[in-house]
């Protein structure tokens, strides 16, 4: 239901855009996100965009990460510049997305993509 794409091997302070796009048969998405996991770590939420296109970051991306959503699309971007070492991780991306309704009620589940590898080079 999510594809994610865009990873790739980058040296330090490069930049690359990640694309997620939703696929199926959906009635409403949520909320959008972009998390990522590196080696030996927890899951970390990168940064998050609302229906609306209120955005959230994590704080070691602000300033260097812009996430968007094309709605039309049902698509998530995370453009990422000034890329670090410590960005290298795997990239998942997350939608709240409604795939079924009863009615005019419209029920949403947490969807996840395969995820995607960044790797910055020193």
């Amino acid at each position: 239901q999510l594809q994610a794409s865009g990873g790739g091997l980058v040296q330090t302070g490069g930049s690359l855009r990640l694309s997620c796009a939703a696929s199926g048969t959906i009635f409403g998405i949520n909320a959008m996100a972009w998390h990522r996991q590196a080696p030996g770590k927890e899951r970390e939420l990168v940064a998050s965009i609302a229906r609306g296109g209120t955005t959230n970051y994590a704080d070691s991306v602000k300033g260097r990460f812009t996430i968007s959503r094309d709605n039309a699309k049902n698509t998530v971007y995370l453009q990422m510049s000034s890329l670090k070492p410590e960005d290298t991780a795997v990239y998942y991306c997350y939608a709240n997305m409604a795939t079924a309704h009863k009615g005019w009620t419209r029920y949403y589940y947490d969807y996840w993509g395969q995820g995607t590898q960044v790797t910055v080079s020193s």
